[in-house]
C-alpha cells in the first residue's frame, strides 16, 4: 500500500494542514482534491520531518498553520528544509457556516482544504533577528506590568495594617516606595515589606537595564530609519518609535495606508446587507498594545498639530464621543506614520486654512 501511495503521489505537490498544541500535532495530507492521508504523532520536529521524508520522499510539500503559541519557530524550521510554509491567523481560517464540530483533526482537514484551494490569509512572518529584538519589548512590557502588581500589593499591605498615617498622599514615585524601607515596624511586618520592597527593586532593575537595550537598538542600521520617521512624529518619542519599529517592521508591504489602519485594528467593523449599512466598532484586530501606543501618541499630537486637533473637534462634535474621536486621530497618525517611513519625508506640522 505504501508503495502505491509512493508511486501515485511521486513528484506531486502535496497539501498539508497541521493543528498543533503542546503534545501532539495532527496532519492532514491532501492532493489532487482528495485526501490521501492522515496522522497523529507528538510534537516534535524531528518527527514530522522524518514522516515527510518516509512517507513523500520526492514530492513537493507545503504546510499551513495557525499562528499560536507556538510562534513562527516551526515555520523556520521547514523553510530551512527546503518546504514551504504558510502561517495563517486563526481568526482568518474559513468554515462552513453551518460547521458547529470543532476538533484537532477536522481543523487539520480544513487547513489541508484551504490551502489546497488557496482560500487563505497569510501572515507576515518577522525574520528570527527581528523576532528576538522585539523580545526585549515584549519582555519590558510584562516587567511593567508585574512592577505595577507589586507597587498595588505594597499600597494593599498599608492599607491593611493601617501604616499610612505621614506618609505622602497621591501619587507615588519609585523613590517614594523605597523610602518606606524606614518605616518602624514589628519584626513580622518589617519582613514581609522588605520582601516585597526586595521584589519590586529587581524589578525596576531589569526594567532600567531593558530600556538601556532598547535605546541601543534606536541605533542599530535595520530600525535607524524606521526609529528616525516616527520620532519625527508628534506624539512619539524614542521608546515608542522603536518599539513600534519592531512590532510593524518594513512598512513597505502595506500597499496603501487603508492597509496599515486596517492592520492596526483601528478601521470600523461592519453587518451590512442589502440595502442596510451598519458600522459598529473598531475590528481590534492585531496588537491591543500597538494600539495603545499609537492612542496615547495620539492625544499628545493634538497638542502640536492643529490638523489632527481639528479631526478630534469634528468627529466629537458629530459623534459626540471623545473616544471615537481620539481612535479616529489615531487611525489618521498610524496611516500618516505609514507615509513618513514609506516616503522617507520628516513630519510636517498641519496648517488649517
Amino acid at each position: 500500500m505504501r508503495k502505491m501511495q509512493e508511486y501515485i503521489l511521486k513528484g506531486k505537490k502535496i497539501f498539508v494542514g497541521l493543528e498543533d498544541s503542546k503534545r501532539t500535532w495532527k496532519v492532514c495530507v491532501r492532493c489532487d482534491g482528495m485526501v490521501v492521508n492522515e496522522a497523529s504523532m507528538p510534537a516534535e520536529y524531528g518527527v514530522l520531518r522524518a514522516y515527510f521524508q518516509n512517507q513523500y520522499p520526492e514530492c513537493r510539500i507545503k504546510v499551513m498553520y495557525e499562528a499560536g503559541f507556538q510562534g513562527f519557530w516551526l515555520h523556520d524550521k521547514l523553510e530551512e528544509d527546503g518546504i514551504d510554509c504558510i502561517v495563517t491567523p486563526a481568526n482568518k481560517v474559513t468554515w462552513a457556516k453551518d460547521d458547529r464540530v470543532k476538533t484537532d483533526k477536522r481543523d487539520a482537514r480544513r487547513l489541508a482544504q484551504n490551502l489546497e484551494n488557496g482560500d487563505y490569509v497569510s501572515c507576515n512572518v518577522p525574520d528570527r533577528e527581528r523576532r528576538e529584538d522585539r523580545q526585549i519589548s515584549r519582555t519590558l512590557d510584562q516587567i511593567q506590568k508585574d512592577i505595577k502588581r507589586t507597587k498595588n500589593r505594597i499600597r494593599k499591605f498599608l492599607d491593611y495594617h493601617g501604616l499610612n498615617d505621614g506618609l505622602k498622599t497621591g501619587n507615588w514615585y519609585d523613590k517614594d516606595y523605597m523610602s518606606l524601607k524606614d518605616l518602624q515596624l514589628s519584626k513580622s511586618l518589617k519582613i514581609s515589606l522588605e520582601a516585597s520592597l526586595s521584589l519590586l527593586e529587581g524589578q525596576l532593575k531589569i526594567e532600567k537595564e531593558l530600556l538601556a537595550e532598547l535605546h541601543a537598538l534606536c541605533e542599530k542600521e535595520k530600525y535607524e530609519q524606521g526609529v528616525k520617521s516616527k520620532k519625527s512624529a508628534p506624539g512619539f518619542g524614542w521608546l515608542t518609535a522603536i518599539r513600534m519599529t519592531l512590532e510593524w517592521g518594513d512598512m513597505s508591504r502595506f500597499i496603501t495606508g487603508k492597509h496599515i489602519a486596517s492592520y492596526a485594528g483601528l478601521t470600523s467593523s461592519e453587518y451590512s446587507s442589502g440595502d442596510t449599512v451598519r458600522r459598529g466598532r473598531i475590528t481590534a484586530q492585531s496588537s491591543d498594545q500597538v494600539r495603545s501606543w499609537l492612542i496615547e501618541g495620539a492625544w499628545r499630537a493634538i497638542r502640536k498639530d492643529p490638523v489632527l486637533l481639528e479631526k478630534f473637534q469634528n468627529v466629537w462634535r458629530n459623534s459626540g464621543s471623545k473616544k471615537k474621536a481620539i481612535v479616529a486621530v489615531a487611525r489618521k497618525l498610524a496611516v500618516r506614520l505609514w507615509a513618513l517611513e514609506t516616503t522617507g519625508q520628516p513630519y510636517c506640522i498641519g496648517v488649517i486654512e
